[in-house]
């Protein structure tokens, strides 16, 4: 398992946000969509604006090549409606400044996370972060790991909760209150 960390403090998310929306919209929206829908970076970046159009994305996975969907927050829509005005329904939505219509690589998504986390003082940040940020705060609020499993597509629940970080927190409440 990799060792990128979920953003576990709301405040931190925030002050990510103004600092990449302060950069450009298209770094804004794409931390934005990440923490709010749970896709992989390598699914984000293929999105179109058509495929934002609706209230839900429908995707096929690039790492499973699965068919999935998944319905949009209120918050996420409202957040696309407006950087999708004026846009053509080709364009992809986080598209490169280099190319014709072509998507930022991976390497910049990271770049433009790595950026913003520095600036904040995060570290074991990158591009899966945002998966497990939406990961863990779902999980916060439901406390339903069966139902985050199957939003994240994995197979055991014991996984899903190492992989948000709730096996860490458990283990470090554990330590704070432990004492002989």
């Amino acid at each position: 398992m990799n060792f990128v960390q979920p953003i576990r403090d709301p405040d931190m998310i925030l002050y990510m946000k103004k600092f990449l929306k302060e950069q450009s919209d298209r770094n804004y929206m794409l931390f934005v969509t990440g923490i709010n829908s749970g896709l992989r970076i390598s699914d984000i970046l293929q999105l179109r604006v058509r495929d934002v159009r609706k209230s839900y994305f429908n995707i096929i996975e690039i790492k499973t090549k699965k068919k999935k969907r998944i319905d949009m927050t209120t918050q996420l829509q409202k957040e696309f409606k407006w950087y999708i005005e004026g846009k053509e329904d080709h364009e992809f939505l986080f598209r490169s400044r280099e190319g014709l219509n072509q998507p930022i690589g991976r390497s910049m998504a990271y770049k433009i996370l790595r950026q913003a986390a520095d600036y904040v003082g995060l570290d074991d940040i990158g591009t899966h972060t945002m998966r497990k940020t939406f990961g863990y705060h779902l999980y916060k609020k439901t406390g339903d790991v069966a139902l985050l499993q199957k939003i994240l597509n994995h197979s055991d629940p014991a996984f899903t909760l190492r992989y948000i970080g709730i096996s860490d927190d458990m283990m470090n409440q554990a330590i704070k209150s432990f004492k002989i």
